[in-house]
């Protein structure tokens, strides 16, 4: 991923796929596409890959994201953005 947002939420009531949805919905409001991939710390997916779903978003659309573990990024902080096809299968 070349471009993204990066993220910022520390909160403890709120789980792991409601921050990647937050994170994901601020995104789409920013640059108008919605994105596809999210980068975690590690620690926060605890060594796999998980797919997030969110509503809400901008149009009413849902949306569906994947949620990748990367060691370069920190403890509650959320790397979103658009990975192309071949990144994704790289990255697997």
């Amino acid at each position: 991923m070349q471009t993204g947002l990066l993220w910022f939420d520390n909160s403890a009531e709120r789980d792991l796929p409601t921050k990647v949805a937050d994170a994901a919905r601020r995104y789409w409001e920013k640059f108008g596409v919605p994105p596809n991939t999210c980068y975690v710390n590690r620690a926060a997916l605890g060594g796999g890959e998980l797919m997030v779903s969110g509503s809400g978003m901008p149009g009413g659309f849902r949306l569906t994201l994947r949620v990748l573990p990367a060691s370069n990024v920190l403890l509650h902080h959320f790397w979103v953005g658009i990975e192309d096809q071949a990144e994704l299968r790289a990255a697997a």
